[in-house]
């Protein structure tokens, strides 16, 4: 895996949220690449507003996650439930169960840039 992709860019703070790494592929859409990151949210543990350089499939695998994308209500899944967030949606995701939440996010992003940018 490319280390440069599957960082955050510069600054990014995503405070109490664990990442694990899973896949980094190339596409068959030129420029743009997969991948898959499984993220996991102690309780009470919100990552705060941010984008990604393409489109995010959100699958919840384990206990209760809330996601916000600006502008739009906020919407709660359970564990077997996805979510699609667009390139470049400003969005937050917070765990709002009673114990630890992870979900599978898998990307379609622009190749070479930073998985994860923080909103002003």
């Amino acid at each position: 895996m490319a280390a440069s992709t599957l960082s955050l860019s510069a600054g990014a703070q995503l405070a109490g949220v664990g990442r694990a790494d899973l896949l980094q592929e190339d596409s068959s859409v030129p420029g743009r690449e997969l991948v898959q990151v499984r993220v996991d949210f102690p309780h009470g543990v919100t990552a705060g507003r941010h984008s990604h350089p393409g489109e995010e499939i959100a699958f919840v695998l384990e206990g209760t996650l809330e996601y916000r994308i600006d502008g739009q209500p906020p919407v709660t899944l359970q564990a077997g439930q996805s979510f699609f967030i667009p390139a470049g949606a400003i969005h937050s995701a917070r765990n709002v169960g009673s114990g630890a939440s992870k979900e599978l996010a898998t990307y379609l992003v622009e190749k070479g840039k930073p998985l994860v940018t923080p909103a002003q």
